[in-house]
């Protein structure tokens, strides 16, 4: 009975990791329209994408623990007023420092939205590996709903750069007043400014180091191909496949994402250590794939890439996050899960601007084969490692 009181809360914390991840994409088909308004170059959006982290850094260091000390809604209502100022930045925008501005501020409403959101969903989901799946099915139907609609929006409506920022404030104003209606899972939340505690708490313990690697490696990897799509597809498209439309570079983020959410629904009985080797396994095609696209000019080999990858990203994710989850001790959950989600926000922003350094003194085509290079050897790696290391 207790598990079926909390199906309802239990959405709405889905849905909330949705509308806060949508808000990460919004800019996705925006990136080439932003750079003719403001004259901005490739290292400038890779820098204005990667800028995202350092709000997630925020949110997970020093205020990484105050859902566990406030009370889950609480810190979800305050991430949800953070997305509506970040929303309000990139609605104002008027140069390439609001947009700076606008991805710390959108980063840390959604790395403080979705810490909070994932323990509350452990708490009103028994089972961890359901659980997992309904946190990581809102985070990839987040980034469809971010995307696609941006770019259709922006393609054919007017306003391009203001209303699907407009839109989007009203689908927070909804997701707050449903966080607020829904049941606190936290028994005796602090009330004292002078009793919370702020000191960040990461670590690995010795002994899981060998096991931790691999899904730490595999999250790196993950998360660098996901931030190649949301900061580069629209400008690869643009430029190597004549495809300048944002409806066109949102659409494949979009598809991507929905693949990806996809198969975390059909493939949600695998076990953790299987789901990861197998996403794992499947990201080495889908990396190839997207400098040949861009060496050959075609759009058929990027939809190939993306209908592979989509798969590969949300199996990798999932099962690294659950081999995680197992792992670690109760008492030391926490601080194990926040350094692997470390490796995922450094995964999500270095790979990508070192990608916009290289642009300076090579063509995109040898910077982007250096990343496909660089991040398979890393997945090969993780596969190596896991195989060997992770039980069955």
């Amino acid at each position: 009975m207790l598990q079926a009181t909390r199906t309802g809360p239990a959405w709405t914390a889905t849905a909330q990791i949705a509308v806060l991840y949508a808000g990460s994409t919004l800019l996705t088909p925006l990136y080439q329209l932003y750079r003719e308004e403001f004259g901005f170059s490739q290292l400038t959006l890779t820098l204005i994408y990667s800028a995202y982290v350092l709000g997630n850094l925020t949110a997970l260091l020093p205020l990484g623990r105050l859902s566990d000390q406030l009370g889950r809604r609480a810190v979800n209502l305050a991430a949800v007023v953070i997305a509506a100022g970040a929303t309000a930045l990139f609605l104002l925008a008027s140069s390439p420092g609001w947009l700076f501005a606008g991805r710390i501020v959108s980063g840390l409403a959604i790395g403080l939205g979705a810490t909070a959101t994932t323990a509350w969903l452990a708490e009103l989901v028994p089972d961890k590996q359901r659980a997992t799946l309904f946190a990581s099915a809102g985070n990839f139907a987040g980034l469809a709903l971010g995307a696609l609609p941006a770019g259709l929006l922006a393609a054919y409506l007017p306003w391009p750069l203001r209303l699907s920022y407009a839109l989007y404030l009203l689908g927070l104003c909804a997701t707050g007043l449903a966080v607020a209606r829904a049941p606190e899972t936290v028994p005796r939340p602090v009330r004292s400014f002078q009793r919370l505690s702020l000191r960040p708490r990461l670590g690995v313990p010795r002994q899981l180091l060998g096991r931790f690697l691999a899904p730490a490696a595999i999250g790196f990897a993950t998360f660098a191909v996901i931030g190649y799509y949301a900061a580069l597809i629209p400008s690869l498209m643009a430029h190597a496949l004549r495809q300048p439309s944002p409806a066109a570079g949102g659409g494949v983020v979009a598809l991507l994402a929905v693949l990806g959410a996809a198969a975390g629904l059909v493939w949600r009985e695998l076990p953790s250590r299987t789901a990861m080797l197998a996403g794992g396994l499947l990201l080495l095609p889908g990396i190839v794939l997207l400098p040949c696209a861009e060496w050959l000019h075609s759009m058929a080999l990027l939809l190939c890439g993306t209908a592979i990858t989509g798969p590969a990203t949300m199996l990798s994710y999932r099962g690294s996050l659950q081999v995680i989850n197992e792992m670690a001790p109760r008492e030391r959950r926490g601080e194990i899960t926040a350094s692997y989600i470390l490796c995922m926000y450094a995964g999500n922003s270095l790979p990508i601007i070192g990608i916009g350094v290289l642009t300076l003194v090579a063509s995109s085509l040898i910077a982007d084969v250096t990343f496909a290079v660089v991040i398979a050897g890393c997945a090969l790696l993780a596969l190596l490692i896991g195989a060997r290391r992770l039980p069955r």
